[in-house]
């Protein structure tokens, strides 16, 4: 949480930081997969997705396997768990 700022994510419900963590260790989802991740109801879930939206901490973007569905990213490219495994790799 701290890539995005202290200030950010701070004041959000535990279940926006729950979702922000879901995401920035597992990388994008859907709601569908957020949803069995983090054990939240699919209400809370949307309810903390649209407040990550709200502080720009989350990107929604179209889902190619199934365009019903939208998968989220979180927006600091930091964040990402590949790039995390690439910095931890460098000595």
């Amino acid at each position: 949480m701290e890539a995005m700022g202290s200030d950010t994510l701070e004041d959000l419900p535990p279940s926006a930081k729950l979702v922000y963590k879901v995401l920035e260790y597992d990388g994008p989802k859907t709601q569908k997969g957020i949803v069995e991740e983090s054990m939240l109801s699919a209400r809370t879930v949307r309810y903390a997705l649209d407040r990550l939206k709200d502080r720009d901490a989350v990107r929604e973007d179209i889902y190619f396997a199934d365009a019903r569905q939208s998968l989220y990213k979180l927006t600091c490219p930091d964040c990402e768990p590949e790039a995390k495994n690439e910095n931890e790799a460098t000595p």
